[in-house]
């Protein structure tokens, strides 16, 4: 058994270190934007809510960084973050090899959702929640929403207002990314341009070398 790990272990860590060629060949800003702040991969896999998915987390598609996967990923991140708190980074992760977008975007996403903006972001849910549905909305009082016996009552607009918001979020979240990594191949493509341009001009001409 301990065998079998290792050998997933050592499977692994021989994906992390590939790159597909042309991905090499074009390294973009947004690319090496987030490959600066992601955390290391072997933090991910610290995850007992990651581990568990065990070989499935070898496909060299949750590791890469392109425009689908960094789009994708984000917009399973922003999403899961309205999911409930216990079991998010799990879900992500669930999601991310599902549709095989970038692991470590998802996961780390999560940790937008934390103690000090699960407060804020809920009970916005709950405010959309409630106003779709008619119901009278709720201030922000404490003492209520600390007791449990009234969470039944204003779950129905939670819901609501949680799955509005999430779907938002990674709609939001998806098409930004698509913008910015299309706009920085863009700028990238203009440098190149220039870059050869500049070196064809400063290259003698085969009449003047004779």
């Amino acid at each position: 058994m301990a065998a079998d790990g290792s050998d997933d272990a050592a499977r692994l860590w021989r994906i992390l270190a590939m790159a597909p060629p042309n991905h090499r060949s074009r390294p973009d800003t947004v690319r090496r934007w987030l490959k600066g702040i992601l955390p290391d991969p072997r933090v991910i896999l610290e995850s007992r809510w990651i581990r568990v998915f065990g070989s499935l987390l070898q496909d060299p598609n949750l590791w890469h960084l392109n425009r689908r996967s960094a789009s994708g990923a984000v917009a399973v991140g922003l999403f899961m973050m309205y999911m409930p708190p216990f079991g998010q980074v799990f879900m992500a992760a669930a999601a991310a090899i599902k549709l095989r977008v970038n692991l470590p975007i998802a996961a780390s996403l999560i940790w937008i959702s934390n103690p000090l903006t699960i407060p804020p972001m809920f009970y916005l849910a709950y405010v959309i929640g409630a106003f779709l549905t008619g119901q009278p909305i709720r201030t922000f009082e404490p003492d209520f929403w600390l007791d449990w016996h009234n969470w039944l009552g204003v779950l129905g607009p939670l819901a609501l207002g949680c799955l509005i918001c999430a779907c938002t979020a990674a709609a939001a979240g998806y098409f930004t990314v698509q913008w910015l990594w299309r706009r920085s191949l863009r700028r990238e493509i203009r440098r190149r341009r220039v870059r050869y341009a500049a070196a064809r001009d400063s290259t003698p001409s085969s009449r003047r070398q004779m």
